[in-house]
């Protein structure tokens, strides 16, 4: 058994990802309507604070067997149009309640799924104008962006998008390879990506995401590294590689995947180690973790500005003291407060039209909270975090003790560090610093595993 395999056996066990601390499962003292809106009022109440906004578009013709998102499966177009008069409406309520978002500059907006694309080229149009009529935002450094499938994506939409002022778009690629593609029930073409790719360019998009998943049924080195390929020759300016999160017990379908389909442990983790291999000989820098963008992205930029940052959007330049999310389910965030969306449609658009905000639960940050999310994050996107008296110094070296003899952390200039060759378990050293599961250990399966 070579080392990188007995690492995997000792540490690829289930973890947070980190994306918030609290982890979701992990949230307690909850917000009420009312408690949301004053952290809303008081965290953007500073001349100098600003926002970002996410909106959930829920809703796919068809499941991917793979996918954890809350997603509302329907070929009916119209159920996209009726929707977006809901989020109109959810954004009209806030705006009564808080002010402070017509008067603070909103630095980002982010359409996820679902699929966004399921809108038609009108109902985005009517979906997002009233709301850039709305904000302040500063074209030179305001981003907006939009997570596409390709296969329902349109010349006609993309033109729209960036009429609306649309400069980053994410290409739902997961893997080129057609029979992982049957298996997944996401079969597209090389050529549907590349049109896609090619347009958003030609209408001036300065950059290009392609999602790609590593662990995916029958996906073999052999056909990964074509994958691979296919997506070096369109030269993406980001990529996300990420593991499939094997979580049957949240999502059945996946309960449809063979054991003996799935690439498993170092064999899992090898397609990542090739590909991160190849990514960085054509110029791509890695960031934080699943992560990879060229030098001129963004994205890569904030890494050296050390401006980097992490939320439930994953990672992005636009840090924020508010995150305003709207739709089904999603999740808002504030300096002191998390909170989430109905997750149900039917009882989102119920509370909406009542003028309620649709919470559905949430979770007010504590003072060791809101401390030891500073350090999560930090770790997540700087890969080293500083360490702030003895009595820490000493519970770190004790907590993480296994991965500083495996030469995975180290402990250095009053510094916790990530070694290269830890990199693969960074979620595992993130662990030190999650106080509420080092103080009770869910008692179900809650996280996927590491790698």
């Amino acid at each position: 058994m070579d080392e990188f395999t007995k690492l995997l056996n000792k540490y690829d066990h289930p973890v947070p990802r980190y994306t918030s601390y609290p982890t979701v499962p992990y949230w307690s003292d909850s917000p009420s309507s009312a408690d949301w809106l004053v952290s809303l009022n008081k965290n953007l109440s500073d001349d100098k604070s600003a926002w970002s906004m996410y909106l959930h578009i829920p809703f796919c013709e068809t499941l991917c067997s793979f996918c954890g998102c809350n997603t509302s499966i329907t070929k009916n177009k119209s159920r996209g149009e009726d929707y977006v008069n809901i989020l109109l409406s959810e954004w009209e309520n806030y705006k009564n309640e808080v002010q402070y978002f017509k008067q603070r500059p909103l630095k980002q907006i982010h359409l996820g799924g679902g699929t966004p694309n399921f809108l038609s080229s009108e109902s985005f149009k009517k979906l997002i104008t009233p709301i850039f009529n709305d904000c302040l935002i500063n074209k030179d450094e305001f981003e907006a962006s939009i997570e596409v499938d390709p296969r329902r994506c349109s010349v006609e939409q993309l033109e729209t998008l960036a009429e609306l002022g649309f400069n980053r778009i994410s290409i739902g690629v997961q893997d080129f390879n057609i029979e992982v593609q049957k298996l997944i029930n996401r079969v597209q073409s090389f050529e549907k990506v590349k049109m896609v790719t090619d347009t958003s360019r030609k209408l001036g998009m300065p950059s290009v995401n392609f999602d790609l998943i590593y662990g995916l049924p029958k996906q073999s080195m052999d056909l990964f590294k074509k994958t691979i390929a296919q997506t070096i020759s369109l030269k993406p300016d980001r990529i996300a590689l990420y593991s499939l999160a094997i979580v049957p017990w949240i999502k059945p379908s996946q309960k449809l995947f063979k054991d003996e389909d799935l690439p498993m442990g170092a064999d899992k983790r090898a397609l990542y180690e090739y590909a991160r291999t190849e990514f960085l000989a054509e110029g791509y820098i890695e960031i934080g973790m699943d992560h990879f963008a060229l030098p001129s992205d963004s994205l890569a930029k904030s890494v050296q500005d050390k401006t980097l940052h992490r939320n439930f959007m994953g990672y992005t330049c636009k840090q924020s003291e508010v995150l305003l999310g709207l739709g089904v389910s999603s999740i808002s965030e504030t300096k002191d407060c998390f909170h989430q969306n109905e997750k149900v449609l039917t009882l989102y658009q119920d509370k909406v039209e009542k003028s309620q905000v649709p919470t559905l639960r949430g979770h007010k940050l504590s003072t060791d909270d809101i401390y030891y999310r500073k350090k999560v994050m930090e770790f997540m996107t700087q890969l080293e975090v500083e360490i702030d008296n003895d009595e820490q110094a000493e519970d770190v070296k004790q907590f993480l003790n296994e991965m500083i003899d495996d030469k995975l952390v180290e402990v250095i200039n009053g510094k916790l560090k990530l070694t290269e060759k830890g990199h693969p378990f960074i979620r595992n050293a993130c662990l030190v610093w999650d106080q509420r599961l080092r103080l009770k250990k869910p008692d179900a399966k809650t996280f996927s595993k590491s790698i």
